[in-house]
């Protein structure tokens, strides 16, 4: 079957689903635990910020209890295939993996702080799974959309692969690529904010336990 020969390799744009020109579905206007907007123009003064983590619920819910984080919505990202849906990406057809978009205030909160949420939120070795989580649509990833977010991305990883494998993990799989040319599609409205609507609901969210050495206050020493 298809689906078993991307399990485990992100298909080539000649490979991926055709897609369509525009989405099948409406997004919400509002988000439901911030009450702002979820798509844009947002406000001149914030950034946005882009993670792959596995279930995307779980991971939206990381972000939006985040001080200074003014937004997030859930979508797809990374893949070929334009407008996809979530069964799509589900096929493992599309090259997408569940991403997480983040809306965020610098002067409130920094991009380093928000790596170590997202390095530490997630076990970022598992290559195309994460825990029960498996194929391609979980991989972990960074899209960035400055050098500087590039520079603080590709440190960051480097600083926490050391703690990694002095704690015995690992290899560090997450790509780590310009948001430039890799458009982030959101997702059906029902994702939205999911486990805001659904307390209960699946999480699959779960880090590797290790401290991560990034976005930490000076102590002054």
């Amino acid at each position: 079957m298809l689906f078993g020969r991307f399990k485990n390799r992100v298909p080539t744009p000649e490979e991926a689903l055709q897609g369509r020109p525009e989405p099948e579905y409406a997004v919400p206007e509002r988000h439901t635990v911030l009450g702002t907007a979820l798509q844009g123009p947002y406000p001149e003064d914030l950034e946005i910020a882009d993670f792959g983590m596995g279930c995307f619920w779980g991971a939206e819910r990381v972000f939006w209890t985040t001080d200074g984080v003014w937004t997030t919505l859930v979508g797809y990202q990374g893949g070929s295939t334009p407008n996809p849906s979530y069964e799509e990406v589900c096929s493992g057809l599309t090259g997408h993996t569940e991403a997480v978009r983040v809306v965020y205030d610098p002067a409130k909160v920094s991009y380093e702080t928000l790596l170590k949420r997202f390095w530490e939120s997630h076990d970022p070795t598992q290559g195309f799974r994460q825990g029960n989580d498996t194929g391609t649509q979980y991989r972990s990833a960074v899209y960035t959309h400055s050098p500087a977010q590039a520079a603080a991305a590709e440190a960051s990883r480097n600083a926490y692969q050391q703690v990694l494998t002095g704690s015995g993990h690992g290899t560090i799989t997450t790509e780590i690529l310009p948001a430039e040319g890799r458009p982030f599609y959101p997702a059906e409205g029902y994702h939205q904010q999911y486990l805001d609507k659904n307390p209960g609901g699946y999480c699959g969210i779960g880090g590797t336990g290790v401290s991560c050495p990034i976005g930490l206050a000076p102590t002054g020493e």
